[in-house]
């Protein structure tokens, strides 16, 4: 096997035979590998970017609500809805760092820049996503072990595709034509699955007195923002507000995890694959520049990413010649693709998949 940099989609029906995972010892791959990285000190954190990429999220987070106030009751408010959509994600980001611990080296640090930017700023149940999250980062795309490929709105796997009925069929069989535009309802699918979990018992990765705490955050933004949104405008521009807002912000969210794995092998149920190969042979890099990092907030870079949870961000971009030499040298597969191309990929994959509850096609 050689490395591969190319743009071509991976075979969604096919994998590599997989082979129970080595030990962990000093002298499996990904402990070498892991050393390597160690000595090159791209661990260690960065609180002087952190500090300035915080403060400024929080100055343009509420540069964009002191817009929104002072321009009052107007259509014109509707730009600032896309401007905070943009923000919202921005600072979805920071959450993400938070919760992999990139940022401070303290826990209880992390968890409070995590639930303040989760929870308080942009409504999502910090708690929640952790949980589901971390399920995701132990298993990607391994069927009946990473959330994000379970059976849902979106059918990822063919086995999920063929027991669908009524109206689940028909999205199926059109998911790919209809992915992005489904994308607008990922901010509010995020908000309300938050929510459920936490009046859940179980569901999240707090404690009792972690959901009250969350239950509280949570409460003080939805009060807020709807306060905000019907007091300034006028019922129907409130609305209107909301549903560009919401929208968009879902869609950016959206467009930046899609990527990442969707269109990578798929492990069955029983796969065994050690750690290093699962973690690159699922994911799928970006190309791209300093904006590109920005604008996707660093999951651009979702081979080291996997690899390296804990990196700071601004670390991952060194990291990868470094990761995609070890992987050369090993044979293992390494994916990395345009942005545009890999959206391609992603909706080419769902085809696929949607392809059984096609009858006019032969599968």
């Amino acid at each position: 096997m050689t490395t591969d940099v190319s743009d071509r989609s991976p075979d969604p029906a096919a994998h590599d035979e997989m082979t129970e995972p080595p030990p962990s010892s000093r002298g499996s791959e990904y402990a070498a590998l892991s050393r390597e990285v160690r000595q090159s000190g791209l661990l260690k954190r960065r609180p002087g970017y952190y500090a300035v990429k915080v403060g400024a999220n929080l100055l343009l987070l509420a540069a964009g609500w002191t817009a929104f106030a002072l321009i009052g009751q107007s259509w014109w408010q509707l730009l600032t809805a896309v401007f905070l959509a943009m923000m919202f994600t921005q600072t979805g980001f920071i959450g993400h760092d938070a919760g992999h611990h990139q940022i401070a080296a303290s826990k209880r640090v992390n968890n409070l820049l995590g639930r303040v930017h989760a929870d308080l700023l942009i409504g999502l149940s910090y708690g929640w996503w952790i949980a589901k999250h971390n399920r995701h980062h132990s298993h990607p795309n391994h069927v009946d072990r990473d959330p994000d490929i379970a059976d849902g709105a979106i059918a990822f796997t063919q086995d999920h595709a063929r027991v669908r009925s009524g109206a689940y069929a028909w999205l199926a069989r059109h998911q790919a034509w209809l992915f992005f535009p489904m994308l607008l309802l990922e901010g509010l699918a995020l908000h309300v699955a938050g929510v459920r979990a936490l009046l859940a018992r179980t569901g999240t990765a707090t404690s009792r007195a972690g959901k009250l705490a969350e239950a509280g955050l949570l409460t003080a933004h939805l009060g807020g923002y709807l306060a905000a949104l019907f007091l300034v405008l006028s019922p129907v521009q409130a609305v209107c507000f909301l549903v560009v807002h919401q929208g968009l912000f879902g869609l950016y969210m959206g467009c930046s995890f899609a990527p990442n794995h969707k269109g990578m092998p798929v492990f069955a149920k029983d796969d065994k694959i050690d750690f290093l190969r699962r973690q690159v042979l699922t994911s799928r890099n970006i190309r791209g520049h300093r904006f590109t990092d920005f604008a996707l907030g660093g999951l651009n870079y979702q081979i080291e990413h996997h690899l390296f949870p804990s990196m700071p961000r601004p670390s991952l971009r060194h990291a990868q010649e470094l990761v995609r030499t070890y992987c050369a040298r090993h044979g293992i597969l390494y994916h990395e693709t345009g942005l545009f191309n890999s959206y391609a990929q992603v909706l080419r994959y769902l085809h696929t998949v949607g392809g059984p509850l096609r009858p006019e096609l032969e599968y």
